[in-house]
């Protein structure tokens, strides 16, 4: 009979430390256990390095979960950013070709028809009209002030009825694609 109690007792305790380590693992998964939660518990000796154990590993379970999303986060954002920005090659790559029809419509001599004259330039509006559908956009600072991030002073000039750093020609376009510089503009700054 007494042993009998015995392992009734034995059994008990096994029980309860189940359900403890049940309630702990599942706080743990979770990622919710407090304080109180360890409290309740009612755990025997050693409880306080349970707690500190415990809440290390919350801490840490916290942290690896802050970094997943920062990793997700950053994910999300260099995918966008390689949507965005994967036609740059391509790009630069055509550019020389609408250089090329610019310098064309400036070179027609006097002997060429008004019909070539027009279709270049309608080939040129029409290059244009998709590269914008894009986000391509020509940089054209014509009469503003310089700034080094979208503009390329060739050469330097003094013209007294404008203001320094004003832009007072431009050699070539520049063009950007969704706010980033891809070729700055080339041109002539004022310097008095």
């Amino acid at each position: 009979m007494a042993k009998q109690k015995k392992a009734n007792k034995t059994k008990n305790q096994k029980s309860k430390n189940i359900d403890k380590e049940a309630i702990l693992e599942e706080s743990l998964s979770n990622g919710n256990l407090l304080e109180q939660d360890v409290e309740d518990l009612d755990l025997e000796l050693g409880s306080e390095d349970l707690y500190e154990k415990v809440k290390s590993l919350e801490e840490a379970l916290l942290r690896s979960r802050a970094d997943l999303d920062n990793a997700f986060k950053r994910n999300i954002s260099d995918v966008e950013k390689a949507h965005k920005y994967s036609i740059e090659k391509l790009l630069i790559e055509l550019l020389p070709v609408v250089d090329n029809l610019e310098h064309a419509l400036t070179n027609f001599s006097n002997k060429s028809s008004k019909e070539d004259k027009e279709g270049v330039e309608l080939t040129l509006k029409s290059f244009e009209s998709t590269l914008d559908k894009f986000g391509i956009r020509p940089i054209y600072p014509l009469n503003e002030q310089f700034d080094p991030i979208k503009h390329e002073a060739v050469m330097t000039s003094k013209d007294l009825k404008k203001q320094d750093n004003e832009i007072e020609n431009i050699f070539q376009r520049g063009w950007e694609l969704h706010e980033r510089v891809v070729r700055p503009a080339r041109v002539s700054v004022i310097k008095n």
